[in-house]
């Protein structure tokens, strides 16, 4: 399956099964950007092709979902890199920066996995090494309303999912080598993920609830509004 068919079947049955509101999108920079969502149901996915007008996206999946019927051909037709999530995938990473070095757009989950609680959890260093060592800017996205249980239980209702989806500034992120690179690291990852929650209700923040990051950017948020 080619990846404009693939788009073409997402957004045909999105439509049917969802209404998406969109906010913030148009701030997406144009040529190399990582976008860094929260993870809450095995729809996200579908949601970020369903709203991303763009063929050049990097995706990582679930290695467990490679021989998926629906999952593993979504896969494929993205061309997507395979990942174990239990271990460090050295050889994912590699394969990941490889491919973003020839420019694009990459998408991943910091958190690693669906969170079965609905709210935030803590975010793994791989996304602020994938960031730092492309150079590409981040964008946080945060996603509501595509938990699990709610898609499944709304469509046995035969009633539409209501999913937002909201995007946050873009910005950089340095890491500084030599001693401190962990914990610059742990920072990095915070940040990220406190942009992503600064964005979500706040149920959904779940490890990030009362961060002092994510308290001074609500300030400032409000202080904005």
């Amino acid at each position: 399956m080619k990846f404009k068919t693939l788009r073409s079947i997402v957004r045909f049955v999105m439509n049917i099964i969802a209404d998406v509101e969109v906010v913030g999108l148009e701030k997406l920079p144009q040529g190399n950007v990582l976008i860094a969502a929260n993870h809450l149901g095995r729809l996200d996915t579908a949601v970020l092709l369903y709203i991303l007008d763009r063929e050049d996206i990097i995706m990582a999946v679930a290695e467990k979902y490679k021989d998926h019927p629906i999952f593993g051909a979504i896969g494929r037709a993205a061309n997507a890199i395979w990942l174990n999530r239990f271990e460090a995938d050295f050889a994912a990473l590699r394969e990941i920066l490889a491919r973003m070095q020839k420019g694009g757009l990459m998408v991943i989950a910091p958190e690693g996995t669906r969170s079965k609680t609905a709210s935030m959890q803590e975010g793994k260093l791989g996304v602020a090494f994938l960031a730092s060592k492309s150079g590409y800017p981040v964008m946080p996205v945060a996603l509501t309303g595509t938990e699990d249980s709610g898609v499944v239980a709304n469509l046995k209702r035969l009633r539409r999912s209501k999913i937002k989806v909201v995007a946050g500034d873009a910005f950089q992120i340095e890491i500084p080598k030599g001693s401190g690179r962990e914990q610059a690291m742990r920072e990095a990852t915070d940040e990220i993920m406190c942009r992503i929650a600064v964005e979500l209700p706040e149920s959904y923040r779940g490890f990030y609830s009362g961060h002092p990051r994510l308290n001074e950017l609500l300030q400032n948020k409000n202080a904005k509004q």
